[in-house]
């Protein structure tokens, strides 16, 4: 199974090589890393690693990295001594992850999961632990980890309805390639269930909660709200929507649910944030043919005050603290198939969350935030209007949908204690 797979694995990198090397040649950003995923690392960096035996961390990308961090933070508070490598698989995951990680030995590529790859990889980081947030599950990458006796842990581990479906169709598979992890830490009981349907070891699974739980603020929600309404130039007391994490499909919905209600509320502000910043352009040119004023986010830094009724976020690692200068939020992925995007970034600053119908991939998490009255599910784009334009009119039922989100959050920390109490037993 493990030769098929490494078989197809190289057929569809072949396939997609000539894509990769036509983004390369027009764009330096797809040039950057490639030795790296192959297990080639700059002479500085190997002194570096090879000085210590590190805590291996993978975080895919920007969601993955902020999770990640609160765990890190946590452990390296009382280990100071304790080495971390950081890996990403996206661009602007690693740009993220080297402000985020100052305390990393390095950041770099996750290795192409090529049996030579990984292998080579491997030997030269040696590491003393690897920590693959959510269920990054990788088999050659496993294998060879459990082959060099190299203890393995999933940590915030989640699996969502669709990856759980793609999975079992390839089961007795997963099954070999999860008896080399040696520690699950899944976010819920739908989580632990999935992965031990799958055919993970019971005795190495754990329900420790969500590491994003546990996040603090950088500062209090009112002050943060104030220094970003300075940095980006927004009136006291203007209302904020702030929609995060959209896809194709959905910034229409929005633009058109945001136009309507500037019918009645004409100073309300809609703060965009793309789920791919490259998607940026596109959705510029969509606010314009609406007649609506967009700036960039960047723009702002530069110092520019233009007029504005849209901000679109171009920038990389801002959204989590953007959603505290917002009187309502918005998570995107949700009013199309896409299973939605993390509801706690908003949550912990205390602000009303509304998502579309599809939470597919936050189904506990989404059911329990709206029976305790701190998010609302809206069914399509005329009830978002409605339910935006009912919380607009009333900052009493905005405040208490805030404070109800609170309340949600605290009772529910605690996952990272749990997690790293686990961890501790897989170290020396």
């Amino acid at each position: 199974m493990y030769f098929t797979y490494s078989l197809l694995l190289t057929l569809v990198l072949l396939a997609w090589s000539p894509s990769v090397l036509l983004r390369a040649l027009r764009s330096p950003r797809y040039r950057e890393g490639w030795r790296e995923r192959l297990g080639c690392y700059p002479e500085v960096l190997l002194s570096r690693l090879q000085a210590v035996q590190p805590v291996w961390i993978h975080a895919v990308s920007v969601g993955e990295v902020g999770a990640a961090s609160i765990l890190a933070n946590l452990w390296t508070a009382r280990r100071p001594t304790l080495p971390l490598l950081v890996s990403t698989v996206t661009g602007t995951g690693r740009e993220v992850a080297r402000r985020t990680f100052p305390q990393a030995a390095a950041v770099v590529y996750f290795p192409i999961d090529l049996p030579m790859v990984v292998h080579r990889t491997l030997a030269t980081v040696r590491p003393s632990l690897i920590l693959l947030t959510e269920t990054e599950i990788w088999p050659n990458f496993l294998y060879e980890c459990a082959a060099s006796k190299v203890p393995v842990a999933i940590i915030n581990g989640r699996i969502s309805e669709r990856s759980f479906s793609r999975y079992r169709l390839v089961q007795p598979f997963i099954r070999r390639v999860l008896q080399c992890v040696d520690l699950f830490c899944m976010q819920t009981g739908t989580d632990a269930k999935r992965i031990l349907a799958l055919g993970a070891s019971p005795e190495r699974v754990h329900v420790v909660g969500n590491l994003k739980v546990d996040a603090t603020p950088r500062a209090d929600a009112s002050s943060l709200a104030e220094q970003w309404r300075r940095e980006l130039h927004i009136e006291a007391e203007r209302p904020i929507l702030v929609a995060g994490s959209t896809h194709a499909g959905e910034e229409e919905v929005l633009l058109q649910v945001f136009s309507r209600l500037r019918g009645e509320f004409p100073d309300l502000l809609l703060i965009l944030a793309p789920r791919h910043p490259e998607r940026v352009t596109h959705v510029e040119a969509m606010v314009a043919d609406y007649g609506l004023t967009a700036v960039r986010r960047s723009a702002l830094t530069q110092g520019r005050d233009d007029a504005k009724e849209v901000i679109l976020v171009d920038t990389v690692g801002e959204l989590s603290a953007l959603y505290a200068v917002g009187s309502i939020s918005f998570v995107g992925g949700s009013l199309i198939p896409r299973g939605g995007h993390n509801l706690l970034e908003p949550a912990l600053y205390g602000r009303p969350v509304l998502f579309g119908p599809h939470m597919e991939n936050f189904i506990e998490t989404s059911a329990y935030f709206i029976e305790r009255g701190a998010a609302i599910q809206v069914s399509d784009a005329a009830d978002l209007t409605r339910q935006l334009a009912r919380l607009l009119r009333d900052p009493a039922a905005r405040e208490r949908m805030g404070q109800a989100a609170m309340a949600a959050m605290a009772a529910h920390q605690g996952a990272c204690e749990r997690t790293v109490a686990l961890l501790e037993q897989l170290v020396l």
